[in-house]
């Protein structure tokens, strides 16, 4: 059997920020905005949680060429640091955490501020280390009040500002669920999106019995139409979602088959003289990784 190599040695080491290069120029301007003050406050409260990236040294200058953690070095030659752990990578590519980087979804971000609250940590030193007030960070605590647990799992792997929450906390449990299902099928969790199907929720759906102000003083057409849409548009979604898996594997199976034939250079060499536009088609087949291409 095979064995797996790992991308970069797992024991990171210190290099001096002297003999680390970066790989790219950064503005100025990065400085003045809200990533770089959080990626400071972060490292003065708590110091480097994630180490910088960088390649092998090159023997003959002694420098490692920096892969990823530009803000980060930034803000360590800032701070005056003198060394930095990296973690060597072991490729010679411009080898980059950033390809297949999971964004911390907002879900996941209230359990993580509810748990440090919950072992000891203040809130003030929470929101001092992310950059953000206290009252910011209290609402991310109780971002999940009042929400049904269908609807955590249908948006915890999403991206959500904590107003969409409050808004979900109008309507009753089977409301929000139709609500949380259409705003990810539209990829859409907007605030604005949040507050316009709140306004077509029939007042019966909505936990105080009583109907939400209309977004932007609509119509009782305005609000009647968006009902039928919302609606028209989850029984679309609905539909898509039991086809989804089937025409998922009807593509890996359609992809796989062609990637082999137009690898054939007879077969390749024939359709680029007689059918140029069908080998075109199938190169593009061959490199669509998802039904969303």
């Amino acid at each position: 059997m095979n064995r797996i190599e790992l991308g970069f040695i797992p024991k990171p080491i210190l290099v001096s920020l002297s003999n680390i290069l970066p790989s790219k120029t950064i503005p100025e301007a990065i400085v003045e905005t809200s990533k770089y003050r959080q990626i400071m406050a972060s490292i003065e409260e708590i110091d480097l949680i994630e180490p910088l990236s960088v390649s092998s040294v090159d023997r003959k200058s002694g420098q490692h060429l920096l892969l990823d953690g530009h803000m980060r070095l930034i803000a360590l030659r800032e701070l005056g640091r003198l060394e930095v752990p990296c973690l060597v990578s072991t490729d010679d590519e411009a080898y980059t955490y950033n390809n297949r980087v999971n964004r911390l979804a907002s879900v996941q971000e209230h359990m993580m501020i509810r748990r440090a609250v919950e072992r000891g940590v203040s809130p003030e030193r929470l929101a001092k280390a992310l950059c953000v007030n206290v009252r910011l960070l209290q609402q991310k605590m109780t971002l999940l009040d009042g929400i049904c647990p269908e609807v955590i799992e249908i948006l915890k792997d999403r991206e959500f500002a904590s107003e969409v929450s409050k808004i979900l906390r109008q309507m009753k449990s089977t409301r929000q669920i139709e609500c949380a299902e259409l705003m990810v099928s539209a990829n859409n969790l907007t605030v604005a999106y949040a507050r316009a199907l709140c306004a077509a929720t029939p007042p019966n759906m909505l936990t105080g019995g009583k109907k939400a102000t209309p977004a932007g003083q609509a119509t009782q057409e305005q609000i009647a139409k968006m009902e039928r849409e919302s609606a028209s548009l989850h029984a679309t979604y609905r539909l898509a979602e039991r086809s989804y898996g089937d025409d998922v594997l009807q593509l890996v199976l359609a992809r796989g088959y062609v990637a082999k034939l137009i690898e054939n250079p007879a077969v390749a060499r024939f359709l680029e003289q007689r059918y140029p536009e069908v080998l075109a088609e199938f190169e593009v087949l061959v490199r669509t990784v998802s039904l969303d291409q």
